[in-house]
């Protein structure tokens, strides 16, 4: 991340500014919340990935750091609503908004940021961006269900699972480096090229995460090991078990997903399994493959500071620890 924050470090600090600027409202608890959430950290990459896609396209006006703002205002909303469908109590290492709050407000507060990132995008002026981002949070929703859809589902292919994952965490940032692009004007190829870059970076950041929810800790993770494998959620790595292992060992690993809750003996069992049969390397493969189509996006522009600094980003994605 230096490499970017380098280039784009004061800028962060702005958008942190106009994010606590925009959760403005009359209902205290909305600001409460938002701000609670912002504050948990987190590592603003979708903003980084905006800002630094129009510097690449050589924009210098001040329309990039509100719309930035917007791109985290919409990563926040869907994180208040995920961590309610999904029963958490840790987020980035601290009781999650849902434990504080209850559901209702999380989902509540979620939706006024989701709303509020509309008025924001119109405010930009750019029927191109509006159409970007309004695009991508329908193709967010859409992949929560179809996450639903296939939790517990263990015949679920690589295919079907890179489908969920393009639409629940990729798509976001992939219009966050389009929308860069339509602010510095470039011609369609390379807006084309920055929103791939972005698909596939976003991937490949789920990937990782899919990897961290069976090596971490939580104290390096900032969620609960193990949680995804107790929603019953099919990730890369236990795909590629469930096509090597032995029939007793499909038995073993439904078992686990079936159930409601999950015993630390009965997540060691399923995480030995994913290890003994290489779902760790596998899925460590498929980001890294990501990454190198990340690279070949960015063959289209020159060579330049901002540029390596989004190489610099693509690469941190997959040695990330948490």
């Amino acid at each position: 991340m230096q490499a970017a924050l380098n280039i784009i470090g004061e800028d962060l600090k702005l958008v942190e500014q106009q994010f606590r600027k925009d959760l403005q409202s009359d209902v205290p608890l909305i600001r409460k919340v938002g701000e609670y959430v912002l504050s948990s950290g987190g590592k603003r990459i979708r903003p980084a990935l905006l800002l630094l896609a129009a510097r690449l396209c050589g924009y210098a006006a001040d329309k990039a750091v509100p719309l930035a703002s917007v791109v985290e205002f919409i990563h926040t909303a869907t994180l208040l609503h995920d961590d309610v469908v999904d029963s958490a109590t840790l987020r980035r290492g601290i009781a999650s908004a849902n434990t504080l709050w209850g559901n209702e407000a999380s989902v509540l507060v979620g939706d006024f940021l989701f709303s509020k990132s509309f008025s924001l995008m119109v405010n930009v002026g750019s029927l191109d961006i509006l159409r970007v981002l309004s695009d991508a949070t329908t193709v967010i929703a859409e992949g929560e269900v179809m996450q639903l859809l296939c939790t517990g589902e263990l015949d679920l292919t690589e295919e079907q699972y890179t489908n969920v994952v393009r639409s629940k965490t990729a798509i976001l940032m992939s219009a966050a480096c389009e929308a860069g692009a339509i602010l510095g004007g470039v011609s369609p190829d390379r807006q084309q090229a920055l929103a791939e870059f972005g698909m596939d970076l976003g991937i490949a950041f789920q990937l990782m995460d899919d990897i961290l929810d069976y090596t971490a800790t939580e104290e390096e993770f900032g969620k609960c090991i193990g949680h995804d494998l107790e929603e019953g959620k099919i990730t890369l790595p236990l795909i590629h078990t469930l096509r090597q292992c032995t029939e007793p060992e499909r038995v073993v690993i439904a078992g686990v997903v079936e159930r409601d809750e999950m015993s630390l003996e009965e997540f060691r069992a399923v995480s030995g399994l994913v290890r003994k049969y290489g779902g760790i390397e596998y899925t460590v493969e498929a980001a890294r493959s990501c990454v190198s189509r990340c690279k070949i996006h960015l063959d289209v522009f020159e060579s330049s500071p901002v540029r390596e600094a989004l190489l610099s980003l693509s690469e941190y994605v997959v040695t990330r620890s948490k």
